[in-house]
């Protein structure tokens, strides 16, 4: 969900405008998904790296995702939505982490759509994190493989990705789910986050529709 701070630059506003303005964004992307039949929905919110950033942006950032997860958990709840973190969450603040283990909890039973959110996530650390804990449980060289590996990500029933959209014209994947975008489609738009409409999805689902995959094949 890139693009929040330029988006408030350009309005000559501060950046925790963009990352506010950035969380309107959610609802049009979520109601779409939903009507589309989506299955599963992964929205960046948090990397590792983004701990390098001024202090007082890291904090505004924890204060909205406690903030988005109040108001808006009702309205994930009432469409049928579940929610899922996948990240590094034991280096969370502990309102953050109470906040993620209620919203899981209080959406375990929805089934409509599967909404997972990337929190103080990095693709290296995932696949770092998997092997550490192949190894903590004495597995051999001969047991792992493919399907081995993906057991100890960090939420084994999510599939690989089909779709990566990429906002704000960036044109790299940022240490974002490498283990599971090996074969996604890339569509990048140069459209902010905080600007990232219905029509906007739609025009991504619709040139991915367009495009032949053959995962390696002919």
């Amino acid at each position: 969900m890139d693009g929040n701070g330029r988006w408030a630059r350009r309005r000559g506003l501060p950046r925790a405008a963009g990352h506010r303005a950035g969380v309107s964004a959610l609802t049009p992307v979520l109601e779409t998904a939903g009507e589309l039949g989506i299955e599963s929905l992964t929205l960046y919110a948090f990397s590792t790296e983004n701990w390098a950033r001024p202090a007082e942006e890291v904090e505004t950032l924890m204060s909205l995702f406690l903030e988005t997860a109040r108001k808006k958990l009702p309205e994930i709840r009432e469409r049928g939505a579940r929610v899922r973190f996948v990240g590094r969450r034991e280096h969370l603040p502990e309102p953050v982490q109470r906040a993620m283990r209620e919203a899981e909890e209080n959406t375990a039973a929805n089934d409509r759509l599967n909404v997972y959110i990337a929190l103080n996530y990095g693709g290296r650390s995932e696949i770092v994190d998997a092997a550490r804990r192949m190894l903590a449980e004495g597995l051999s060289p001969e047991e792992v493989d493919e399907r081995t590996f993906a057991r100890y990500l960090y939420a084994p029933e999510v599939p690989d990705l089909d779709l990566l959209i990429r906002t704000s014209g960036e044109m790299r994947v940022s240490n974002f789910l490498l283990w599971q975008i090996a074969y996604a489609e890339l569509y990048v738009t140069e459209t902010f986050w905080p600007d990232f409409s219905r029509d906007e999805f739609l025009k991504a689902i619709e040139d991915f529709a367009s495009r032949s995959r053959r995962w390696g094949g002919v």
